[in-house]
């Protein structure tokens, strides 16, 4: 179990290495790291297509629930607000960050400067949009707020959203690559960002995106720690818990997959720490 408890952040920001998990685990190990009212930060990618929905996003349409259904999607929901998001052509972040600045724009800047950094470092330098936030539009990739980072072309890269609970702060944030054009038609009824490719391929741009945690972080130093098997039978007892429910009453819900809860071990691909130094 990680050193410090609820209330008193310890001297170190915890790493978790990169896991490749089915949306409702990844969801679940967010939800309990922000119980822990520790420093953290994890890097994610995701088992198979799966649309995240809002914290507030109520508006579920109907042919989302039949995509999941049909098994097209995984349909969760995530802690922190914001439109909903496709990933699994992304990679997603988590960060967890004890005792922010109150004012929540500075907070948002201050927990983006090491995803502006590593995105300068490869040579496409990202700066916030400018839209107003809104949940008018399904999509997050839909407007691009000063809560998201988008190219010099005004191409939104990051879409970023937040949880606050007890002054602890949760920042989720997808980072589109290749995203599935076809499901993106059917769920959104517009074609994905078109992106640039980024030097260095995906694994470039885990290096860059750790080495700028390393130095950019508003949190103490890293160290890795892995969940322990404590730890994760504690996150599956809460993910047996979660649902997704329907945005019409009498339209049936959705539940969370809980498939290999007990074991999440079976479904991890690689680290990001072999390609990484993090500090301590």
């Amino acid at each position: 179990m990680a050193e410090g408890g609820p209330g008193s952040p310890r001297a170190w920001t915890r790493g978790l290495p990169l896991v490749c998990l089915g949306g409702a685990w990844q969801m679940a190990i967010d939800a309990w790291l922000l119980q822990q009212a520790q420093p953290a930060l994890r890097l994610y990618r995701w088992q198979r297509p799966c649309l995240s929905l809002g914290r507030h996003q109520r508006q579920v349409p109907p042919h989302w629930l039949e995509l999941a259904a049909g098994g097209a999607i995984e349909l969760v929901r995530r802690p922190s607000g914001g439109a909903a998001v496709l990933h699994g052509g992304d990679l997603a972040y988590a960060l967890v960050w004890p005792q922010p600045p109150a004012n929540r724009p500075q907070a948002y800047r201050q927990a983006c400067r090491w995803l502006q950094d590593a995105f300068a470092a490869l040579g496409q330098p990202l700066r916030f949009g400018e839209r107003p936030a809104s949940l008018a539009a399904a999509s997050c990739f839909a407007t691009a707020t000063a809560a998201d980072l988008v190219d010099d072309q005004g191409r939104k890269r990051i879409g970023s959203a937040q949880l606050w609970r007890s002054g602890c702060l949760l920042q989720h944030g997808s980072i589109q690559l290749a995203p599935d054009a076809g499901l993106w038609r059917q769920l959104f009824n517009t074609p994905p960002p078109a992106l640039p490719p980024l030097p260095g391929g995906e694994s470039g741009l885990e290096a860059a995106l750790m080495d700028a945690a390393d130095r950019r972080l508003p949190l103490p130093p890293l160290r890795q720690q892995p969940c322990s098997a404590i730890e994760l039978a504690a996150i599956a007892a809460a993910l047996a818990q979660g649902r997704v429910e329907a945005a019409e009453p009498a339209a049936a819900s959705v539940a969370v997959s809980v498939a290999s809860a007990t074991s999440p071990e079976a479904s991890i691909e690689r680290t990001t720490w072999g390609r990484a130094s993090p500090r301590g």
